[in-house]
């Protein structure tokens, strides 16, 4: 049976959970552990495949099309794995789940309620992943210990600690350390707070992750203090968080203060050596003073910190891998359509279009991709980049004034882009068809296949709009090439510019899989092509 680590909020949000259990989980993998992961949402929406950005940033999708909160994919780039949809579980999910049970008569009659019945499912999702291969079970619980929702995930961890025994479960909290800087002096009662609000729900942490700023200095005497106050067994269960220049800083942050130890000791697991020197030499590429790049991302959603999570982050894997540092600027579409592009893509060395819907700012969006293409600034179009690519080409290479897509317009003379008639019947609820990883062949002779080094790839989707096969053989007639298709349905996956330094768009969404320690291909190529724009 596995142990089980679980990683709870205060009443703060946004304290980094999802890092901690990233980074908790590498420090277990390198030490030769098997390690699972899972993220409890307390929202009531069944999975985030119809939440806006604007709510709770990007929508990360798994390899089997599960539509995901963000912190799955911090998961997956810290560990390098592919989850599923037993690793995000919502409060909604949960319910669900329950109502189905109680209308199929499992419950024999009783009064069905969130405490225990929805509490119960919560805990059944922790033993399965616990009842599999893995030595320990990161849990995090979302929310905040002020959520009515979050209550009923609190009560799952207390029963499985007393179905499983306390010596088999350790409780991390994470909260921020308030620091007031006239009086030079640490604020420790909203730590005190949080863990009596956790004792109210029967739980006592095991340890404090206290997130602070970079020039905080931690002596043992604060830790004492701390460790006093919220009840804990001694000075070293109180860990430091401060900010560093990269999350992936964090991991060498917690090793040396012995925080993955603590945990092992805790439980009795032999301590293997652990070899973090590649993870050193990684972060220590990132931190370098390399030349900087402005790389530019022209989407709907760029005022929201998190909407564009995965693509930002995959800019940084492949900044590092070619020895460049990237500037990030995130620049709103509609702002392009009020003020021109040229005050805004001036002086980028590469452009992305990424992931979005529906007709606000495409106009915007499209004015980037022509600048791109005209400059020949490296472009990289993602998703409805892909797509508003095809149309700014229609439009403005092949004269196609009224090219469009049915998403925009429904009754566009040329639909460049559009809905298969045969995907049409699949529409339901809002969701999207193609999600999750499908194959595309690529045309042995493109860029694409020369970045990947293979022939036949793997790529996960989120999109419901395609190319039109019709308009195929006018677009290669006119230097816009099919590089990537799908073997089985033949659905165009990439298209690619000839005679422009980098210009390439995917249907699927690239960033999903990119690593740290292994940047995605077609990211590598971006920035490489990026280096050479004067």
């Amino acid at each position: 049976m596995a142990k089980y680590v679980i990683v709870v909020g205060s009443s703060v949000t946004n304290v980094g959970k999802g890092v901690i259990v990233g980074s908790l989980g590498r420090l277990f993998k390198n030490r030769g552990l098997k390690v699972d992961v899972l993220k409890f949402d307390p929202c009531l929406n069944v999975d985030f495949g119809t939440m806006s950005p604007y709510q709770h940033g990007e929508v990360f999708v798994t390899n089997d099309g599960t539509d995901c909160d963000l912190d799955i994919g911090h998961y997956e780039r810290f560990l390098d794995v592919a989850l599923s949809k037993e690793n995000n579980v919502t409060v909604g999910r949960l319910f669900t789940d329950v109502i189905n049970k109680e209308r199929q008569g499992k419950y024999v009659g009783a009064s069905v309620q969130s405490i225990p019945h929805v509490s119960a499912e919560a805990k059944e999702h922790m033993l399965a992943l616990g009842n599999t291969d893995a030595d320990i079970v990161l849990v995090e619980v979302g929310g905040t210990l002020n959520d009515s929702e979050t209550s009923i995930l609190l009560d799952a961890v207390r029963t499985l600690r007393t179905e499983v025994g306390t010596q088999n479960v350790f409780i991390v909290l994470a909260d921020i350390l308030p620091r007031i800087e006239v009086i030079h002096e640490n604020k420790v009662e909203a730590l005190q707070t949080s863990v009596k609000l956790l004792n109210v729900l029967g739980l006592q942490p095991n340890a404090l992750v206290c997130r602070t700023k970079s020039n905080v200095k931690f002596t043992d005497d604060v830790k004492a203090r701390i460790a006093r106050r919220c009840y804990l067994n001694g000075a070293e269960y109180v860990i430091q968080e401060p900010d560093v220049e990269t999350i992936y800083e964090v991991p060498l942050t917690f090793q040396a203060q012995g925080f993955d130890s603590l945990i092992l000791k805790y439980f009795g697991i032999k301590e293997n050596p652990i070899d973090l020197n590649s993870w050193q030499f990684m972060v220590n590429n990132f931190k370098s003073n390399y030349q900087e790049l402005r790389v530019c991302i022209v989407g709907k959603y760029t005022k929201v910190p998190d909407a564009y999570i995965s693509v930002e982050e995959a800019i940084r894997h492949a900044a590092s891998f070619n020895h460049v540092k990237a500037k990030v600027d995130l620049i709103d579409a509609e702002d392009i359509e009020e003020f021109g592009v040229d005050r805004f893509l001036r002086g980028a060395k590469a452009i992305i279009v990424p992931s979005g819907w529906g007709n606000r700012g495409v106009d915007g969006m499209i004015k980037a991709i022509g600048y791109a293409r005209e400059n020949k600034i490296p472009y990289l179009g993602i998703n409805y980049g892909m797509e508003l690519a095809a149309i700014e080409f229609a439009r403005n290479v092949m004269g196609i004034k009224g090219a469009n897509t049915t998403e925009v317009d429904p009754q566009t003379e040329f639909p460049v882009i559009d809905i298969m008639e045969e995907q049409k019947k699949l529409v339901l609820n809002g969701k999207t068809m193609r999600v999750g990883a499908f194959n595309c062949a690529l045309d042995p002779n493109s860029m694409s296949a020369k970045l990947y080094g293979s022939e036949l790839i793997s790529e996960r989707h989120r999109h419901r709009y395609e190319f039109n096969s019709a308009f195929y053989e006018r677009f290669e007639k006119e230097g816009m090439v099919v590089a990537g298709m799908n073997p089985e349905t033949k659905l165009v996956e990439i298209l690619e510019l000839k005679n422009h330094p980098f210009f390439i768009g995917t249907i699927f969404v690239p960033e999903m899989l990119s690593r740290p320690n292994k940047p995605h291909p077609l990211f590598l190529g971006l920035l490489n092509a990026a280096k050479s724009v004067r």
